[in-house]
């Protein structure tokens, strides 16, 4: 058991990561409880903040957005302000889908979707090279995906 969750509030969790559009009385079927036990205890999972929402997952080349990169970055200074720079600067940039501050050799780790090279071009030049928080940058480009999960393992 996870906190407080049970097996019944941990299966409700698995099914809407799987489909987040079932209807409540779906839902209580599958994992095998009244449709008013299964909606009181979603509320309650959405209240308490383990589920932040429900969202739809789109293609991104279908979109247009071709090109996924994997970005290093390393920052010119280790302060805090520099670093809360470079935070402001990536919440701004609507190509970043995930940022992460990491230990080891670089100090961030983004992922970026573009269009095509040009725009990836465009994103390194003229969106993280002019920052004068930014010593560093290194861009892989991603040639397959193995794996993609927009959800958690739970156990």
């Amino acid at each position: 058991m996870i906190g407080h969750l049970d097996a019944f509030d941990l299966k409700i969790l698995r099914e809407l990561q799987e489909d987040g559009r079932q209807t409540n009385n779906e839902l209580a079927e599958r994992i095998a409880l009244s449709p008013s036990q299964c909606s009181r205890r979603r509320t309650a999972l959405e209240e308490k903040g383990y589920i932040r929402g429900y969202h739809a997952q789109l293609d991104h080349r279908l979109l247009g957005l071709g090109l996924l990169c994997v970005v290093s970055v390393t920052l010119a200074t280790h302060t805090q302000h520099s670093a809360k720079r470079f935070a402001r600067l990536v919440s701004r940039l609507p190509e970043v889908l995930e940022a992460y501050s990491l230990t080891g050799d670089m100090d961030y780790y983004l992922k970026v979707l573009t269009r095509d090279l040009a725009d990836l071009s465009r994103f390194v030049n003229e969106g993280l090279l002019p920052h004068n928080s930014v010593q560093h940058v290194r861009t892989s480009i991603v040639l397959d995906t193995l794996k993609e999960s927009a959800g958690y393992p739970i156990l």
